[in-house]
């Protein structure tokens, strides 16, 4: 017999197979300690979810989303007025879009945003004018759950 046929630690268990299964797991838990697999924990840029007013009186908003098919915020709160809204794709793998559901809010909002590459950031600027609450989604993955809302206050 040779090293590599020698029994291992744990009786008819040959070494090899024991080297093998412990190099295959560390591999695939890599340098984070976390299995393959698992993203890491999304960190959110600064200010994003936050509305703030510019000094012409558009309400301005930054939302962003990942590889983890949500909005990071899902809901922010606006008033009736001018919007210019922000998503931030900071995906590595991940296309995203942007858009109000059809039929599922206060009022249609047509602006959208139709592709949305990793890295990538764009801005859409709509008027809002009835008081609720308007859906918006990623429609490529709507059925993983990636949507969220928008309300307007009176």
């Amino acid at each position: 017999m040779n090293g590599w046929q020698k029994q291992g630690a744990i009786p008819g268990i040959p070494a090899r197979v024991l080297v093998g299964t412990v190099l295959l797991t560390s591999a695939l838990t890599g340098c984070g300690g976390s299995p393959a697999g698992q993203a890491a924990p999304p960190s959110k840029l600064p200010g994003v979810g936050k509305v703030t007013t510019a000094p012409d009186g558009v309400q301005e908003v930054t939302i962003q989303t990942e590889d983890d098919y949500v909005f990071t915020p899902n809901h922010f709160t606006v008033t009736p007025g001018k919007v210019k809204l922000t998503v931030v794709n900071t995906a590595t793998q991940l296309t995203h879009n942007f858009r109000f559901s059809p039929g599922k809010g206060a009022e249609e909002i047509a602006a959208n945003i139709p592709l949305l590459a990793p890295g990538q950031r764009q801005s859409i600027e709509f008027t809002v004018t009835k008081p609720g609450t308007d859906r918006f989604e990623c429609s490529f993955h709507t059925q993983l759950g990636q949507v969220g809302t928008m309300t307007v206050g009176g």
